[in-house]
């Protein structure tokens, strides 16, 4: 196919946050930009030159889409695959619907995983009560995952005994669910990829991630953050998973690394990333400039990081410091007064706890000068210090 080229419309489905960088990084290169989403004032809906404000599966605003743009991708991982292949019959879809598919399904996740020979936590598949019964007693303790719509640690719950687990699985509605065997964790990893239409792959390097309460709260990326060798491994990981799929696009790929140094697979994302976001301000490429070039056909280069970073994710527990019913702004003119601190504010109109409201990325000469700011920049926030476990 040849490269869709700056002037062209690319259109993306789901209009959060991650459809706005992937908006203002077309719109940098000179395309223009649609966006398909159900909420009137979605963060990217409001910087995309058109806003099809439908349900994803509404066919009227999918032919809308198609009509707008050139191209088309998605943002989050839970648009529903139909939709993407209803869009697919009348424009390219990267990636593709049958990818977004596996991704969606822990259960089709992991079968794919171990068809491309990378490791998994032991697990089993629960989608009856006899399987919950037969469970084998080396999978205990474990974590019991819904298959479907589970992300930043919804849907999951630890289970101790078999009948811990018959009960986790009757409150999660007896719906299909996956049971991974609890493993002594060290810590979390990730590597973001980008691969081509023909077949070409680019990666950043990994990334050594912290998560509170599911949520992805630190990303720290600098030469010794992940041991050459589970560096390694992860990046060959990742790629074999994306050419397992023929995937176009931008993936990204969880990992947990265990006491013992061994990598096991996690999960993926078949978009960027919260954790690539500090690509925007530590690399001559971003995660979502490597988006626009996979939609429109173009050559990708090769990212280069050029300062050690250290992403904080922004919640908005920050804006009630005092548990008061009313928001308070945080310092910002504090923070933003750091040397080497980049704030990214999503545009939400509502701050709510929980809810993803920007990042902040401190970069720096070196990974020391990087965490002292960054620990500076947590105590103005009020975040929890020491930033790292």
């Amino acid at each position: 196919m040849n490269a869709i080229l700056p002037g062209a419309t690319l259109g993306v489905v789901g209009g959060g946050q991650l459809g706005r960088m992937f908006a203002h990084a077309a719109q940098r290169m000179g395309y223009l930009v649609a966006v398909l989403d159900p909420d009137a004032d979605s963060p990217a809906g409001r910087v995309s030159h058109h806003h099809i404000h439908t349900d994803y599966a509404d066919i009227d605003g999918l032919a809308r889409l198609a009509g707008l743009a050139d191209a088309i991708t998605t943002e989050f991982e839970n648009v529903p695959a139909p939709s993407l292949e209803h869009l697919a019959v009348a424009r390219p879809v990267r990636p593709a619907a049958a990818a977004v598919a596996i991704a969606q399904d822990r259960v089709r996740e992991k079968s794919h995983f171990v068809g491309c020979g990378v490791d998994c936590a032991p697990y089993a598949v629960i989608e009856s009560a006899e399987q919950v019964v037969l469970v084998p007693p080396n999978l205990l303790p474990g974590i019991l995952k819904t298959a479907r719509l589970g992300y930043d640690g919804k849907g999951q719950q630890r289970v101790n005994t078999r009948e811990e687990l018959a009960a986790a699985w009757d409150r999660a509605g007896q719906v299909p669910c996956v049971l991974e065997k609890l493993l002594p964790l060290d810590y979390e990893c990730s590597v973001i990829v980008a691969r081509g239409q023909d077949g070409q792959v680019v990666h950043f390097p990994p990334q050594r991630n912290l998560h509170r309460d599911g949520i992805l709260a630190v990303t720290e990326v600098h030469a010794d953050n992940v041991p050459e060798a589970a560096g390694r491994l992860a990046v060959e990981s990742a790629v074999a998973i994306a050419e397992g799929l023929q995937y176009v696009g931008v993936l990204c790929v969880e990992f947990f690394v265990l006491a013992d140094g061994a990598l096991v697979v996690n999960e993926m994302a078949p978009r960027p990333h919260n954790s690539g976001h500090w690509t925007l301000d530590a690399c001559d490429v971003s995660q979502f400039e490597l988006q626009v070039r996979t939609l429109a056909g173009l050559p990708l280069n090769a990212p280069r990081q050029h300062s050690p970073a250290l992403m904080l994710n922004l919640l908005g527990d920050l804006w009630f410091p005092d548990d008061d019913a009313k928001p308070v702004e945080p310092r910002w003119a504090d923070v933003l007064a750091l040397p080497g601190a980049h704030l990214h504010l999503y545009g939400k109109t509502e701050a709510r706890r929980g809810r993803k409201m920007g990042h902040l990325t401190i970069t720096g000469s070196s990974i020391e000068t990087v965490r002292g700011t960054a620990d500076f920049a947590a105590a103005l926030l009020g975040l929890p210090i020491p930033l790292s476990e």
